[in-house]
């Protein structure tokens, strides 16, 4: 994308050493600060999930207690989905969207820095819950389970309250980058010349405004039924047994696809590059996108069709869950046409993004059986669906999220990083994750059902213990494989090659900053849109057409 530029002036910032990182408001450390501490609670997240495996794998299963399996079992989805996933798409947003709208900073920096703060602050809190007895509720801690009658322990009050805390830091960022996206977009930034990246960050911040304060209230009466007595949630008292699931179920399905639309958008970000063409039905792909956020707001009682809700509810709950396949369906045709007859290269970052297709689209499959009901009504709470969910969701972040780290990691620090380790981690994470998630499909069919702590206690699962032991294998090393990663960003933040200003020959506006982006990202100059984000080869502009009353500068991408 050609820009031109002109000199503004611009103030700098007051604060140096630590105090930079603490105090700031810019959007680009701040987006760093997302990326490390989603990263810190990806691998806590990890290692309760090592736990959980290992206690399924031992023959007595006495890793763990029950109630502190339980606990492992719920902390575990918690950190997964509220403290890893949606934060680790959230810290690419903040970095990377303000940089593709030729803008200068986020709409509000202070309520930028505010949200992360409340990430930070709610997973102490979160965790805080370890000294004072853990929740076991599980990580959608239905009730009655999540009362004070059968959860009398005050980390269960703590898990209320940091989620509170969570969903208000998701609603400030989202607002924020709505805002953002439609009153900071650059001269000549037209919505159709948005990229794909942008219009799912879009999509997304809606979800979340929308869908999140389901969650955020519904945890707050029940946080005041634990507290204060109330009976929001005590049937004996009126309430209604399956609020709860409808409240929670209400967010909890929007929340899938906050979760992988970002990974799409990521996605369409690296294939047009490293394929050498234009992106394939990008209009196509955005109205996709918008239907498919639409729609996720329709499909959420599929989660309950054996909860005892009406059971005249199951078919048009069945179609609609079929109907928002089709959507995604297109999004990911148009990026196979966007690969066919490509020069492709690959590089780290488009095998991360091949193999994000490959696992979305089996993840995808399963999903069907999922979305049929009588299907479901044997498969519901089996590990068939924690297979299913983990191709899906673990698939947008650790194969969208590693996309996307290593093709703006030159443009966030600088540095290149090392590609034979970068191919080491890919392919050890990409073997170890089939390893680890695969096998769950044949004992989920077996009847396995989640949060059993010991299956060999049920005669039925005694033949099919040897799955169990190759999940907790696959694991262990899959956790593993994250150690190439972790030693090439360490290496390549202090010794990595100087990064070029557009090391991968990209076209989006991003790669017209320097890498890294100074101050207010284009440091005194103000760029002008004038190309659609995924042309090559954009024309210069005639000399001659340039203002003489300012100073300007013409750049390529």
């Amino acid at each position: 994308m050609a820009t031109l530029e002109r000199t503004i002036p611009v103030a700098r910032t007051r604060y140096t050493g630590i105090l930079e990182w603490i105090a700031t408001v810019d959007h680009k450390r701040i987006g760093i600060l997302y990326l490390g501490t989603t990263f810190f609670f990806f691998l806590t997240g990890g290692l309760l999930a090592l736990g959980i495996r290992t206690q399924l794998a031992t023959p007595d299963g006495t890793v763990l207690t029950a109630q502190q399996y339980n606990a492992a079992f719920t902390m575990h989805g918690t950190t997964m989905i509220f403290l890893a996933v949606v934060p680790l798409f959230t810290g690419f947003a903040n970095f990377i969207i303000p940089l593709q709208l030729g803008a200068r900073d986020m709409a509000f920096p202070r309520l930028n820095a505010l949200s992360y703060w409340l990430l930070l602050g709610g997973g102490i809190v979160l965790y805080s819950s370890f000294i004072v007895g853990p929740p076991a509720a599980g990580w959608t801690s239905y009730v009655p389970l999540s009362t004070k009658e059968f959860s009398p322990q005050l980390g269960q009050d703590l898990w209320l309250l940091g989620l509170t805390v969570l969903g208000f830091s998701s609603i400030f960022g989202a607002l924020n980058m709505i805002v953002t996206i439609f009153a900071l977009r650059a001269p000549g930034m037209t919505f159709h010349r948005l990229t794909l990246f942008a219009w799912s960050v879009l999509v997304t911040s809606f979800l979340l405004v929308l869908a999140m304060p389901f969650l955020t209230v519904a945890g707050i009466i029940l946080l005041f039924d634990r507290i204060a007595g109330t009976a929001f949630f005590t049937v004996a008292e009126g309430a209604d047994p399956l609020l709860w699931q409808f409240l929670f179920w209400f967010f909890g399905h929007p929340e899938v696809y906050i979760m992988v639309l970002p990974g799409f958008g990521i996605i369409s970000e690296v294939l047009p590059v490293f394929s050498r063409k234009p992106i394939f039905g990008y209009r196509w792909i955005i109205a996709a996108t918008i239907v498919a956020g639409g729609l996720s707001f329709i499909v959420w009682a599929h989660h309950m069709f054996v909860s005892g809700m009406d059971p005249r509810l199951a078919m048009p709950f069945s179609i609609t869950t079929i109907l928002i396949s089709v959507p995604f369906a297109y999004i990911v045709f148009a990026m196979i046409a966007t690969l066919w007859r490509g020069s492709i290269r690959f590089d780290t970052p488009m095998l991360f993004a091949l193999a994000f297709l490959a696992m979305f689209i089996f993840g995808g499959l399963t999903g069907i059986f999922n979305g049929s009901a009588p299907v479901n009504i044997y498969i519901n709470q089996t590990y068939f669906v924690v297979a299913h969910f983990h191709y899906t969701l673990f698939s947008a972040v650790f194969f969208g999220g590693f996309a996307g780290f290593y093709f703006w990691f030159p443009k966030m620090f600088g540095r290149l990083l090392s590609p034979t380790l970068g191919k080491i981690h890919f392919w050890l994470t990409l073997v170890f994750f089939n390893a680890t998630f695969f096998p769950m499909h044949n004992i989920g069919l077996a009847g396995m059902m989640r949060r059993i702590a010991n299956p060999l206690q049920y005669d039925f699962l005694v033949p099919h213990q040897w799955i169990n032991v190759v999940a907790t294998v696959g694991s262990m090393f899959l956790l593993a494989a994250q150690i190439p990663f972790v030693v090439n960003v360490l290496w390549s933040r202090v010794a990595g090659k100087i990064a070029p200003k557009n090391p991968w020959e990209a076209n989006t506006l991003e790669w017209t900053a320097p890498s890294p982006p100074p101050h207010l990202n284009w440091g005194e100059t103000l760029p002008v849109a004038y190309r659609g984000p995924y042309e090559y080869s954009p024309p210069e502009v005639p000399e001659d057409w340039l203002p003489q009353d300012q100073p300007l500068a013409v750049r390529s991408a």
